[in-house]
């Protein structure tokens, strides 16, 4: 995707956000092979993230905002996307302003994400690390199949719209 694909694609925030949004570092050397959306941390707002995926062959993008409080890295918490079990204080809760009027209300949807939006990588990890666990007794394939569906749900949900996935 290119920097203008991805400006482009925000769908629930203004022009003026998505111009303003600092992109991920390096755009051009990113392992697209590897990543089923691109997920990042504004470092410049550091509540702010965005998730960009591909829906219906163009790219569609939507900001979120991270919960203020964060869990404990005593307790164990569940990304919903790639259902990855690891430490609380790596799992946020992101908002997401619905598009359109709604949005435009005041309404929202949450859900519980990896707080640094590398759901791509942990769906994909082979080996489960110390602390980071990937859902138990699924291959690779279906672990990256139900992320790209839930996240495809959430999207949707956010415009308002179908899944397009799964």
């Amino acid at each position: 995707m290119t920097e203008q694909q991805i400006r482009g694609s925000m769908s629930n925030c203004s022009r003026g956000d998505a111009k303003s949004m600092t992109l991920p570092r390096e755009l051009d050397l990113l392992d697209w092979a590897g990543l089923d959306f691109l997920g990042w941390r504004d470092p410049r707002a550091p509540l702010r993230g965005y998730l960009v995926m591909w829906r219906d062959g163009r790219a569609v993008g939507v900001q979120l905002r991270a919960a203020e409080s964060k869990m404990s890295r005593r307790v164990s918490a569940m990304c919903s996307l790639c259902r990855t079990s690891q430490p609380g204080n790596n799992v946020s809760l992101f908002a997401a302003r619905r598009a359109g009027q709604s949005g435009r209300d005041g309404n929202t949807v949450g859900t519980y994400i990896c707080a640094d939006l590398a759901c791509c990588r942990n769906a994909r990890m082979v080996k489960p690390t110390a602390s980071v666990h990937p859902a138990p007794g699924l291959t690779v394939e279906q672990r990256v199949d139900g992320l790209l569906a839930r996240a495809d749900s959430f999207v949707a949900e956010v415009l308002g719209s179908a899944p397009v996935h799964g």
